[in-house]
């Protein structure tokens, strides 16, 4: 073989490896496409949490604000901020109070992240392939797949997040070089200090974090990413970042004042005191351990990036915003909390993962050709060993359970049903695959789930009384009152901030005509 020849061999050898990478990725987006179309035709709860989130939007959307009393009828309140329910209001307002606008919302959150996150290592790294698969990468994580498509508001904060990260490293990438540490350092440099040039230069950081500010407005959690966003601002230049520090806390506590004094003092009481779990250790090592297991390889190559970037670099802002990410996941160990604190962590490992193997493919080709050739190739298979990490698929068709058959995977799991107020059911197989393990998220809702929900429904339109149901979906599609935010009531009432007389009195006097217990 001449050497032409071979090079025009290893040449289609990439090309069919990036070409099989990407149609894997491609792959995961049409089975994640595919699940979020089954959530959105299902009329009840499929994650506990998400006929709550439906009455926040519902009561925005009527003018009223979903943080009250939790003494008094119907015993409801909400426990997170409003910018994702009032994102839902114009959408209730055309169609109604349904599940599949929330979900809706969430989906396209999830995308316009991924859509970030190729947009960003495209822009710095200038490949296509490797643009596209680090997008895909996210919407292929088991944790996205299980709560992207959710009436939830955890991936809208996401969106936010990432998008303002990138905003604001943007902003920095394109001020002047001796402006990007502040005017100290323009002195330092023996630069003219203009005032006028230097507010300029920080006012293209506000679109950043008013970013930050929304993402902070739909989850408490993403104080982490403004953690993250005002220690990097920080290193690069102390001065500016304190003056904006001020100014965002201003913004940001004016809000909030604001809020609790419209709510009488009700907004603080449920959104932080209510959120005042316990921390349970095992639950966290167990979740880092899960999500380290299902993402190794973006995991690892983004920590190399921090490292090369720590030791020969300054660190950029990814990097920072993934140490900070990783850390705070640690919340998952809440009461409460679970898989979707890492999906911060899993957007930042994406983007340095794309970053770090175009850097590293880019310095290979200009100084190492020979290990460019072998390096060309690695490239898309450790994403081919990742798609493998995160393997899940719905089985309930020959396609899936064929797909399965080639991955070397069972075509079905064997899960006994989840039951809390009942004996105890042998398992019964389940045709869904997730190498995240026993999982309740994933599958697809049947026709049967949606006429067992019917069948509970019906019991509340044959009751007496209003509902006391530990899910909210049920209510809303018999038409009923939503009593109680259950674990909201469990909360406060283990912070002795709950009064109970009201509610007492209401079950021993039968008032209520159906109980549903979910736990």
């Amino acid at each position: 073989m001449t050497l032409a020849s071979a090079v025009r061999a290893h040449r289609l050898f990439c090309i069919l490896l990036i070409l099989l990478a990407l149609t894997v990725f491609l792959g995961y987006l049409v089975i994640y496409s595919s699940y979020a179309l089954a959530l959105f035709r299902f009329p009840f709860d499929y994650d506990q949490g998400e006929g709550f989130e439906l009455m926040d939007s519902l009561l925005f959307s009527r003018g009223q604000w979903p943080y009250r009393d939790n003494s008094s009828y119907p015993f409801y309140s909400s426990n997170y901020p409003p910018l994702f329910h009032l994102l839902i209001v114009p959408l209730i307002w055309l169609v109604g109070p349904q599940y599949w606008v929330g979900r809706l919302v969430s989906f396209l959150a999830t995308l316009i992240t991924a859509g970030t996150i190729g947009w960003v290592i495209h822009k710095r790294i200038g490949r296509p392939w490797l643009a596209a698969l680090g997008g895909l990468a996210f919407l292929a994580s088991n944790y996205v797949y299980h709560v992207g498509p959710l009436f939830r508001l955890h991936m809208t904060m996401v969106m936010f997040e990432t998008v303002a990260i990138v905003t604001i490293g943007q902003a920095v990438a394109n001020l002047p070089a001796a402006n990007r540490g502040g005017a100290e350092q323009k002195r330092d440099r023996g630069a003219q200090d203009s005032r006028v040039s230097y507010w300029r230069d920080s006012l293209r950081l506000l679109p950043g974090l008013a970013l930050l500010l929304a993402a902070g407005f739909t989850k408490q959690t993403a104080i982490v990413t403004c953690a993250a966003a005002f220690a990097f601002l920080f290193l690069r230049g102390p001065r500016r970042a304190i003056q904006l520090a001020v100014l965002f806390a201003a913004v940001a506590i004016g809000l909030f004042g604001a809020i609790n004094l419209a709510t009488g003092g009700q907004w603080w009481l449920n959104t932080i005191v209510a959120n005042a779990n316990p921390w349970l250790l095992e639950q966290a090592i167990g979740l880092y351990r899960q999500w380290f297991r299902l993402h190794t390889v973006l995991t690892l190559l983004a920590a190399g990036l921090v490292i090369y970037e720590l030791y020969w670099q300054r660190l950029s802002i990814f990097a920072v915003w993934f140490i900070f990410s990783v850390a705070g996941s640690a919340m998952a160990g809440k009461w409460g909390a679970g898989e979707s604190y890492f999906t911060t962590a899993i957007a930042a490992s994406c983007i340095l993962s794309g970053l770090g193997a175009g850097k590293l493919l880019n310095w290979t080709e200009r100084r190492f050709p020979k290990g460019y050739a072998v390096l060309m190739p690695a490239i898309p298979i450790l994403f081919l060993l990742q798609a493998q990490l995160v393997f899940h698929l719905p089985t309930h068709t020959s396609l899936g359970q064929a797909i399965a058959g080639l991955a070397g995977r069972p075509i079905e799991v064997m899960i006994a049903p989840q039951t809390s107020c009942s004996s105890p059911q042998p398992p019964r197989p389940v045709p869904y695959v997730d190498t995240a393990g026993q999982t309740l998220l994933g599958r697809p809702p049947t026709p049967a789930d949606i006429a067992a929900g019917q069948r509970i429904a019906a019991y509340i339109q044959d009751a007496d009384g209003p509902p006391l149901s530990e899910e909210a979906g049920f209510s809303f599609f018999a038409g009923a009152d939503v009593v109680t935010n259950p674990t909201q009531l469990r909360n406060l009432f283990l912070n002795d901030e709950l009064q109970m007389d009201e509610l007492l009195a209401m079950i021993n006097d039968q008032a209520f005509g159906v109980i549903i217990f979910r736990a």
